[in-house]
């Protein structure tokens, strides 16, 4: 389990406070000791991965199917060592029986048409006691999360799924309640050892701006270098933390609005995300 000065400083330009909640979850879940075997599934940009391997020598591997994406996660992590990057669906991942102690599945089941299927090819690669983290955006999200799309889902409209104002809903196929979770989960063949849901008080068009705004700016390579080191998940070394920075004053507004949130919110609150710690049985 990650202590506090670690956790404060693998994420200290982390604007995105529920993101900063699920790698709390992950670490605590998986424990990343130095002898373990561990896949991110989905590994997206290689954030998690980049986390771990700052605080573990354990072997790494990293699953993902955008070939877009996948090479930005190369660029991310060329400067570590031992991380093995595969592009592969979750659906037909190139690994042998059993060969996991961990795995990683943070934000994927949401965009995957059959989520039980991916969920059975995860419970494949996994030995035997060995456990995933899970994390789903919640069904039953804040406000202010995602004012345009709860707006709409009030008026039984569509949501909006793709560009700058999609917010949670972005280029997913479904939200999840917590019985839809663990009812996939336990389809699976998995044992459900803990649930979680978090993030509750949020900033206002949080996700909008975080994501449809900030993210696009840093990757086009848009914001001045200054700015750019305090905003990017990869580098949290190179940030001074410095007030004067205006990333840096907008992060500790945000972590401002955090405080009152807890790791697990009680039920029936709406939270961003959910979370689920299964085991594949011996």
């Amino acid at each position: 389990m990650l202590d506090e000065a670690t956790f404060l400083r693998l994420t200290r330009n982390e604007a995105d406070m529920a993101f900063k909640k699920r790698v709390r979850c992950i670490f605590e879940w998986l424990q990343p000791t130095d002898e373990k075997v561990i896949l991110d599934c989905g590994c997206g940009r290689g954030f998690y991965l980049n986390m771990i391997r700052a605080v573990s020598a354990c072997k790494l591997y990293g699953l993902e199917v955008d070939t877009e994406i996948i090479a930005k996660t190369r660029r991310n992590l060329a400067h570590l060592p031992d991380i093995a990057l595969v592009q592969a669906s979750i659906y037909e991942q190139p690994f042998d029986d059993a060969q996991f102690d961990g795995v990683i599945l943070s934000e994927v089941l949401e965009h995957i048409e059959d989520d039980v299927r991916g969920l059975c090819e995860v419970y494949r690669v996994l030995k035997p006691s060995g456990v995933v983290a899970i994390t789903v955006p919640n069904a039953n999200y804040p406000f202010w999360w995602d004012p345009i799309n709860k707006s709409l889902e009030t008026l039984r409209l569509p949501p909006i799924k793709r560009g700058m104002f999609a917010g949670i809903w972005a280029n997913h196929v479904r939200l999840y309640t917590k019985a839809q979770l663990r009812q996939a989960v336990e389809a699976a063949g998995f044992i459900v050892e803990e649930e979680r849901a978090f993030t509750h008080y949020c900033f206002p068009f949080i996700h909008n701006l975080v994501y449809g705004i900030g993210k696009p700016l840093l990757e086009s390579g848009a914001l001045p270098e200054r700015l750019a080191r305090a905003a990017d998940r990869t580098t949290f070394d190179q940030n001074d933390g410095s007030l004067r920075n205006p990333i840096n004053l907008g992060l500790a507004i945000l972590n401002w609005f955090d405080r009152p949130n807890r790791l697990d919110e009680p039920d029936g609150r709406t939270t961003v995300n959910l979370a689920l710690k299964a085991r594949k049985p011996s």
